[in-house]
């Protein structure tokens, strides 16, 4: 079946699903296959639970006429995804990819153009080669400007998103220490992220870059004809502010507007001047770009600050690599907090480099004096420390631990990679 036959079935959809467990009457079910499953198995069972149509690629499950056999589902659904958008064709497709805080700038960037456009977003953490063609399908023709997460652990993986999403502008966050092992080190993040650059550069679109990041202005040097706008604290960039209070949340001076965020540390600033300058560039008012970070209220443990049980959290326990745990443990050694405690997870996708990752982070961490230190997982384990140091191999561990300790007026960072769930440590 041709793309165009197959779209003509989505528009008189309700929408395409990927799991049968979630599958409502008149969705297009797209059987795709992993590691551990095989969609085309449950083909005829999503059927009957009232799907109009299964997307299968395999023969022996084309059990009728509402069964339609491609070559293969998953480039299927990007070829529809990326047919889709061309018909909606919105003035502009920002694409956001980094190491670090990318989650956080692409909720910023929506909160702001969402002010003045009819914006559409990467809900939540879909942001790989599933998600993205789930998102993009979601759009409709009011949809203005789509602001898509791309994440990555390996090269020539943003370069594939790019051949369907054709973002117009761009957005590298930084380029951190996140997923050595699949990208090959330091220099392969650098080339993986770059990709977007690459893109832009040869399409003619243009980068939003924090000009006070070294390594992406070194890589737009590399790409001499890409447009760019800077941002940053440097008074040279385009778009630039100073920060007025950093603990325990974010106040910065924009030209004629103070900007009371409710995110903490200094390392969201660049993803707070990010979403300044995408506002700017579209013509959104001071004052809206200023309501729309002011009500942005950061969730699912990123950079969340709690007051919980006489003591203060920071919950920044979705992920972890080791720039983000050091910029965390940075700007949490700021603090005014009379009592400062921190408890890490490990951090994961780091190949050979974790013992000594996890040994700088320990290292680090005793270095910046906090009262207390809690180290919990395997690598940590490992590492060699100081007196005030804790470990345990588990977050249960830990949990049986944290129950017995009273931390009345003391603060808290909590952070760690998503598998280690360290969220169960306070729970």
């Amino acid at each position: 079946m041709e793309i165009h036959e197959l779209y003509s079935h989505f528009l008189q959809s309700n929408g395409v699903i990927t799991d049968t467990r979630k599958i409502a009457n008149g969705q297009i079910y797209f059987a795709l296959k992993g590691g551990n499953f095989n969609g085309n198995t449950f083909a005829a069972k999503a059927i009957e639970q009232g799907a109009s149509y299964a997307v299968i690629d395999e023969v022996e499950f084309k059990t009728n006429d509402n069964c339609i056999l491609v070559d293969d589902v998953l480039s299927t659904l990007q070829k529809l995804a990326h047919y889709h958008l061309k018909q909606i064709n919105p003035k502009a497709i920002i694409a956001i990819t980094g190491s670090n805080g990318k989650t956080t700038t692409k909720e910023l960037v929506h909160a702001v153009l969402a002010t003045s456009f009819h914006t559409h977003y990467t809900k939540g953490n879909l942001n790989n080669h599933i998600g993205i063609p789930l998102t993009l399908l979601e759009m409709d023709k009011k949809t203005e400007i789509a602001v898509i997460e791309m994440g990555a652990n390996h090269q020539k993986e943003i370069e594939s998103y790019c051949k369907y999403v054709e973002p117009t502008h761009g957005i590298i966050t930084n380029c951190g220490k996140a997923h050595l092992e699949g990208f090959g080190g330091v220099e392969g993040i650098r080339k993986g992220k770059g990709e977007l650059y690459d893109y832009l550069n040869q399409h003619q679109g243009l980068v939003f870059v924090n000009g006070d990041d070294a390594i992406l202005l070194n890589m737009l040097k590399e790409r001499s004809v890409c447009e760019f706008i800077s941002y940053g604290n440097n008074p040279s960039n385009k778009y630039n502010s100073k920060i007025i209070i950093e603990n325990p949340f974010l106040k910065i001076q924009f030209e004629d507007v103070k900007i009371y965020s409710n995110l903490f540390g200094s390392y969201n600033y660049s993803n707070i001047m990010c979403a300044i300058a995408v506002g700017k560039y579209f013509d959104v008012s001071n004052q809206h770009i200023q309501n729309a970070i002011t009500n942005y209220h950061p969730e699912n443990a990123r950079s969340q600050v709690i007051e919980k049980n006489g003591y203060q959290l920071i919950l920044d326990a979705y992920n972890a690599n080791p720039t983000s745990m050091q910029h965390a443990l940075e700007s949490f050694a700021k603090s005014s907090a009379k009592k400062k405690i921190v408890i890490l997870g490990d951090m994961f996708e780091l190949g050979a480099e974790a013992a000594k990752e996890h040994q700088f982070i320990a290292h680090l961490a005793a270095q910046l004096k906090f009262d207390k230190i809690v180290l919990v997982g395997n690598e940590f384990s490992k590492t060699t420390n100081s007196d005030i140091v804790l470990k345990f191999l588990t977050t249960a561990e830990a949990h049986d631990w944290f129950q017995q300790q009273d931390f009345t007026n003391a603060e808290i960072l909590l952070k760690g990679s998503r598998s280690m769930k360290m969220e169960k440590v306070v729970e």
